[in-house]
């Protein structure tokens, strides 16, 4: 049965690559959106740019409550 089962999915052997790879990106995308000194350094960037007057206030807080609450997502 082991060498049937193994001809018969031979050809979906592509397809199950291709799903490895996509979880391997979606892996490594999220680690990469939810890493904390990533987000500090974006908290950081926001802080400069409200500085040099690049953006509003309203902006500002706004960006600043979307990096919080993806910081806080890690956590949970």
């Amino acid at each position: 049965m082991g060498l049937l089962t193994g001809l018969l999915g031979l050809p979906l052997a592509p397809v199950r690559g291709v799903l490895w790879l996509a979880e391997q990106i979606r892996d490594q995308a999220e680690e990469q959106y939810y890493d904390p000194a990533r987000i500090r350094a974006h908290l950081e960037a926001v802080d400069e740019a409200r500085r040099s007057g690049e953006i509003s206030e309203a902006e500002a807080a706004e960006l600043e409550n979307e990096l919080l609450q993806r910081l806080m997502a890690r956590r949970r």
